[in-house]
């Protein structure tokens, strides 16, 4: 599993969020939601410390990581986090 979080999505976290200094994001499954690779489930964002990450990426001061237990829900995919073009928001994109 890889994770790719381009430069212009971490700028729209770390705007958006408010983000300064050395910080670390999640990637994290929750229930309910649309637009996700599992019936039911989609991927929210959380400030939270790594754990037991299995794919991480730096950009800038950000580190964006998935922990092992969310692993599942990925099915051998890598995720992609890039700004939509449309929406200017972050989108996720499985390949």
């Amino acid at each position: 599993m890889k994770l790719q979080v381009t430069e212009e999505a971490a700028s729209w976290y770390e705007k958006e969020l408010e983000i300064n200094d050395e910080s670390y994001i999640r990637f994290y499954v929750r229930y309910g939601g649309s637009g996700g690779l599992q019936p039911g489930f989609s991927l929210a964002i959380m400030q939270d410390q790594p754990r037991e990450p299995i794919a991480e990426e730096k950009v800038n001061n950000v580190r964006y990581f998935i922990e092992a237990k969310d692993e599942w829900y990925f099915d051998d995919y890598s995720l992609k986090v890039s700004l939509h073009e449309g929406s200017q928001e972050p989108e996720f994109i499985y390949e």
